[in-house]
């Protein structure tokens, strides 16, 4: 259910900001295709009226052109214009603003001639650079301050990021509700069905005791042994369910206020010890590695549980005259579980199925041995309790459980 929470809150979440992100892109890059647009205009423009004006025309047209390069205005930006002779040396120098030519344009005008850039128009980055130009080698030298037009892209970008982020948080509120809305009806349902399979557990509890406590009072006798003996053992398989279905109930309401730091070394071994006996049944050896003293933030019970259900289930699935490996390690960020069994690997399509209630890859052999396709799944519940995470694979003609716990969390 809390993975469906996640789901859906960043989904809506994502969606929302996504397009709250696009209109911000959108609106900058408008802004700015607008001021290169602007910038490439003029410098074109200005670079058209000095190729025409050192064009071998008549007398009077020169003086035309002439008249018309020095009185070109322009209000938004400042423009300069550097008439070069065949050795490219300035030798006019035209401001096509309100701006005087100062020594940092002249600068910057040496600073493109000796470069040799003989590139027709160069517009860099308008958010780093403080000029862009238009050189004509031999001819002239165009040059935009583009300070004003920087300042401005970079106060729009500045501002928009600001709204952006105060937006994803309201957006972030919103996702919230929505969220909150949209599963409602599910975790509503989702709760009533464990609480009718809690009360329900409950509720057979009696009337199967009651039953159970009958058949041992019955005589028996050569006529009705065989059918005593079905009601027992079908008694004691609807007991074991009853039990599970009670244990996975449990393991979906632990609560954090009941957790307490616990020796999860000494946990770990201590359960390896009580199967030893079981695995001796079927020749499986239990071989253990595991670092001492290591302490978690737990529900001791359920660590005891979880471990219980895991190493049961590789006897169960181990082949005999084998070994399970258990290892218990950790690191600065988390703690490591490790129940290593020899046996037929997990089919990959199964490998997620397995953690399901009530599913059984082997029911025949689920069904001999009184599994109700319920232990990995109350496993994976008190994993999920404890901030963890649990998963299962096989390699090489063994399967392994690995359960990970993040320390930084407790």
């Amino acid at each position: 259910m809390e993975n469906l929470h996640k789901k859906t809150f960043f989904t809506i979440f994502g969606i929302i900001s996504l397009f709250a992100i696009i209109f911000t892109i959108i609106f900058n890059f408008q802004i700015y295709h607008r001021e290169y647009i602007g910038i490439q205009t003029n410098l074109t423009r200005m670079q058209n009226i000095t190729t025409i004006k050192h064009r071998p025309l008549d007398k009077e047209k020169k003086l035309i052109n002439d008249e018309e390069l020095r009185n070109r205005k322009v209000m938004d930006y400042e423009i300069y214009t550097f008439i070069l002779n065949e050795n490219n040396d300035i030798i006019d120098k035209i401001s096509h603003s309100d701006n005087s030519i100062n020594d940092e344009i002249i600068t910057e005008a040496q600073k493109i001639i000796e470069s040799n850039n003989t590139s027709k128009i160069k517009i860099d980055c308008l958010y780093l650079e403080n000029y862009a130009y238009n050189f004509d080698n031999n001819n002239s030298l165009t040059i935009i301050n583009i300070q004003n037009t920087k300042n401005m892209l970079l106060k729009n970008l500045i501002t928009s990021i600001v709204l952006l982020l105060t937006l994803e948080i309201i957006i972030y509120l919103i996702s919230k509700k929505i969220t909150e809305w949209i599963t409602k009806p599910v975790v509503m349902s989702f709760y009533r069905e464990k609480e009718f399979v809690a009360n329900a557990s409950h509720e057979l509890k009696t009337p199967l005791s009651v039953m159970m406590a009958n058949i041992d009072c019955l005589d028996i006798n050569k006529k009705n042994e065989k059918w005593i003996n079905n009601l027992k053992n079908e008694t004691d398989r609807m007991n074991n369910l009853i039990t599970k279905l009670l244990d996975l109930s449990k393991s979906e309401y632990l609560k954090k206020e009941n957790f307490n730091k616990n020796n999860l070394s000494m946990i770990v071994e201590k359960n390896a010890l009580t199967f030893e006996s079981l695995a001796y049944e079927k020749n499986i050896t239990i071989e253990t590695d595991i670092t001492e003293k290591i302490y978690f933030l737990c529900h001791k019970e359920s660590l005891d549980e979880l471990l219980s259900i895991l190493i049961d289930n590789a006897i169960s699935y181990g082949i005999e005259n084998s070994k399970i490996r258990i290892n218990l390690t950790n690191t600065k960020t988390e703690i490591k579980l490790e129940i290593i069994n020899k046996g037929d690997p997990i089919p990959t399509e199964e490998l997620e199925k397995i953690f399901e209630r009530f599913y059984r890859n082997d029911k025949s052999h689920n069904r001999k041995s009184g599994k109700y396709g319920l232990g990995l799944s109350i496993a994976k519940n008190i994993v999920l309790a404890h901030n963890g995470k649990i998963r299962a694979y096989s390699k090489d003609g063994y399967t392994t459980f690995e359960v990970k716990f993040k320390i930084n969390e407790h």
